[in-house]
């Protein structure tokens, strides 16, 4: 038996907890240098005047260190594959906080017209140290079914 996931194997309400990773402000300023180069990502001096008031990592870079950490705590069989949903970065992340992610299983509907799948809404929480939310991420999942025999 695998212990990878299936529809079958969701229940409303189920919840994943991932393991913690540490950010630095060099991982930020690396990040944001290639993705989102901005000065409150790549300088620290810089981010002190902006609405930040130090330096945060960009909100890229929060889904990107997100991603991971979902896919090491929900063993989802053929992986996790979205099909749209709500990305909301809620505080900055900080050199030097400790992010964990909390997913939970929002709903389960099984396809009509694709027998072998369907879909689970998951709300993928990331906190930081303090347990403050640092963003929310609602996909919509394509799950494969348990195939039968």
């Amino acid at each position: 038996m695998s212990d990878r996931l299936f529809l079958e194997d969701l229940v409303v309400g189920q919840r994943f907890v991932s393991a913690a990773r540490e950010v630095s402000a060099d991982e930020i300023k690396e990040f944001a240098a290639r993705y989102d180069p901005q000065p409150f990502h790549l300088d620290d001096a810089a981010a002190m005047g902006t609405l930040f008031g130090g330096l945060a990592a960009s909100g890229w870079h929060t889904a990107a260190m997100t991603m991971p950490m979902v896919i090491d705590s929900v063993p989802m069989e053929g992986g996790i594959i979205g099909s749209g949903g709500e990305l909301l970065w809620l505080r900055p992340v900080r050199p030097g906080d400790r992010l964990h992610v909390e997913t939970e299983v929002l709903e389960i509907t099984p396809s009509r017209s694709r027998p072998e799948r369907g879909t689970a809404v998951m709300r993928c929480t990331t906190l930081n140290q303090h347990g403050e939310a640092v963003q929310t991420f609602t996909p919509k999942i394509v799950v494969p079914r348990r195939p039968a025999g």
